[in-house]
């Protein structure tokens, strides 16, 4: 800096920083030497820059300290001498977490961990089914123009800014905090949050979630629109937009997908679920399990937990439950519900549950429990995130479940209260209730007494199913018992969306069987696509598919379930050079094969950040079994991992397809 046509003279001159945010503010002085402050702001004189034309400029270091709170800062001069005193306006800066600073409470150790979850813009998100596992692209675009002033603009207008702004930007120093106001905020349901959840079929008047593909679109939206909520969300993309603003802050974050996740509506670490003695499911249970749920793992560190709970920290942005009278979820760090420290801030219990809760099926008919059976592996079978450096799935179950398992004195305690789910069943007569919440108090299922110890039964997927395909099974019934049984089967079929009970039966069959004395039968089922095609867009189709086996003579009935996906065909995405140079046209080709015995038509969106200018758009239509092969011309215009990704959304049969395609854009 130089000023007035005159050299800086120390001796007769005071340099003083006034660093302003909001109604705080802080006046740094300048000192000559010494080194830049660990603890507070601090302004040290570099040196003086030659100048061959005028008098020579200062370089100025003016450092934070690690403990600042993040926001968007004015910095002004004020240079004082013995006759005047001056004041400069010399413009804004943003201020962000810094996982790069030993001292910051994100401070993140491995340079390929800070990669990953700091500076990478895509990644991938799991859905579907532990046994038929999806990955789907998403473009973060953090550093897309415009993005950070929106992420600053999420934290201004939350309610505890607008409530009481001092405390809030006294308090954006704590990563703990920031992470709580952000879960809030990208949803809407308490605040000008940015995203409205929608699970139903019926998305007109917004966009349907499995059509989003990327964070800038939804945030840009949010901003144009006055603020007013992006419609629709569900809890991928909340998700990955938490993901995305966590990383524009600079905190370390990942997007985490548990397969199986219970949603406990009341505490009692037990998922009820119902089934009529024809197989159907029926929906008379507040609890459910979705079939995977997506929510965020941020890094930092727990001053308000003592030892031992620094690290990933799970952060759930779709609105399921208040915390603290409004919908959004932890930070609760994933050490503690490994240990089941249950009374961990925040919203430990929550998500203990939705990894651990034991799931308990009852048969019903007339007022009448059949039988039941417990099952305490079923929920969060699978916990997965991206691994670091790779397009591939990294399994990090390990990391919330211990292999011992639950506390047993916990989980009697908690089976106690699960019965009085029963009640939600105005058709259950007391006498029933009460006899199972005595088998529920001994903590075992009523089992052993109800069900048939004589016949087990089981489904098997012939393979993973794909839309367009019929979906194969069989049905394998043993018969324990040394004489032969008369039973009745039946099987059932219903679609369903990942976050809730399944709606009507869509294929059902209904069959007599003889068995013989210790014979096991397999019987093969198959349904037809046209049963099972949705009516509204979906990525995957979701089926329930049970079967119940009645022995006629004792009438003891076993059930057995099996809940997977369908999931759509891939695209394929190549390109012409694997060596990738910045500011060198290349050339992606966009390949599918219709697999259909119709004509498909649809859209298909080519993006990238940092390769594509903007989105390319195309509509077409491709014949049965016919190939099309879609060149896309791009000029990459920055070094470093990027992913070029493609959709193609259908009308007939109604699903969306993705690829995507990793490339390294290497300097020139």
């Amino acid at each position: 800096m130089s000023y007035e046509g005159r050299p800086f003279d120390p001796m007769k001159e005071k340099l003083i920083f006034r660093i302003v945010l909001g109604p705080l503010f802080v006046e740094v002085p300048v000192s000559t030497f010494g080194q830049p402050s660990l603890t507070q702001w601090s302004a040290v004189l570099e040196r003086r820059v030659p100048n061959p034309t005028g008098p020579s400029a200062l370089s100025v270091s003016l450092s934070s300290p690690p403990s600042a709170s993040i926001g968007v800062y004015t910095l002004q001069l004020r240079v004082e001498t013995r006759w005047t005193v001056r004041t400069y306006l010399l413009g804004q800066f943003t201020l962000l977490c810094n996982p790069w600073c030993q001292a910051d409470s994100v401070f993140l150790q491995a340079e390929d961990l800070r990669n990953e979850y700091v500076r990478s813009d895509f990644g991938l998100l799991f859905k579907g089914s532990p046994g038929n596992m999806v990955s789907r692209p998403w473009s973060f675009d953090q550093y897309e123009k415009g993005i950070l002033d929106i992420c600053m603009k999420l934290l201004q207008l939350s309610p505890q800014y607008q409530a009481d702004m001092r405390t809030d930007l006294q308090n954006r120093s704590s990563p703990v905090y920031i992470s709580r106001v952000i879960s809030a905020m990208v949803n809407c349901q308490d605040d000008k949050g940015v995203l409205m959840g929608k699970w139903s079929g019926d998305y007109s008047g917004g966009i349907n979630p499995s059509q989003w593909s990327g964070s800038a679109d939804i945030l840009r939206t949010w901003s144009e629109t006055q603020f007013r909520p992006v419609k629709y969300g569900q809890c991928w993309v909340f998700a990955a937009v938490m993901c995305t603003v966590m990383r524009a802050l600079g905190i370390p974050t990942r997007v985490i997908t548990n397969f199986n996740s219970a949603h406990d509506t009341d505490g009692n670490m037990v998922i009820e679920e119902y089934y009529n003695e024809m197989g159907e499911k029926l929906s008379i249970s507040n609890d459910s399990i979705w079939n995977f749920h997506v929510w965020v793992e941020s890094w930092m560190k727990r001053p308000d937990l003592g030892q031992g709970y620094d690290g990933w920290q799970v952060l759930d942005a779709t609105p399921q439950e208040r915390s603290a009278g409004i919908f959004r979820c932890g930070p609760a760090a994933v050490k503690a519900i490994y240990e089941q420290k249950v009374d961990a801030q925040y919203d430990v219990p929550f998500v203990y549950a939705a990894v651990n809760a034991d799931v308990r099926t009852i048969i019903i008919k007339d007022r009448k429990i059949l039988s039941t059976s417990t099952d305490t592996k079923r929920v969060g079978a699978l916990i997965s995130t991206k691994r670091p450096g790779s397009m591939l799935m990294q399994d990090v179950t390990s990391e919330y479940k211990s292999e011992k398992g639950k506390r047993k004195s916990e989980r009697e305690k908690l089976l106690v209260v699960s019965y009085k789910n029963l009640f939600i069943l105005s058709h259950l007569d007391e006498s029933t209730v009460r006899a199972l919440s005595t088998d529920v108090r001994r903590g075992e299922g009523a089992t052993g007494r109800v069900a048939s110890k004589g016949i087990a039964v089981s489904l098997q997927l012939l393979k993973a199913p794909v839309v367009g395909e019929n979906i194969s099974f069989n049905v394998i019934i043993t018969n324990n018992a040394a004489a032969p049984k008369l039973l009745k089967k039946h099987v059932n079929a219903q679609n369903k969306e990942y976050n809730r009970n399944p709606t009507g039966t869509f294929w059902e069959a209904h069959d007599d069987v003889k068995i013989g004395p210790n014979e096991t039968l397999t019987i093969k089922h198959e349904i037809s696509f046209k049963d099972y095609m949705l009516k509204e867009v979906e990525e995957d189709s979701l089926v329930n598919l049970a079967v119940v086996i009645e022995d006629v003579k004792s009438q003891e009935r076993v059930l057995a379930t099996e809940e997977f996906n369908i999931r759509s065909p891939a695209l394929t995405v190549q390109i012409q050079n694997e060596y990738v140079v910045i500011n060198t046209q290349q050339v992606a080709t966009v390949t599918f094969t219709n697999p259909f015995s119709t004509a498909v038509s649809g859209e298909l969106t080519v993006a990238c950040s940092g390769l594509l200018e903007q989105k390319v758009q195309t509509r077409i239509t491709i014949q049965p079994r016919e190939t099309m092969r879609m060149p896309i011309s791009f000029t990459p215009r920055m070094a470093g991992s990027k992913m070029l990704y493609a959709s193609l959304v259908l009308t007939n049969p109604p699903t969306v397809l993705h690829g995507f395609k990793s490339i390294d854009v290497q300097a020139a």
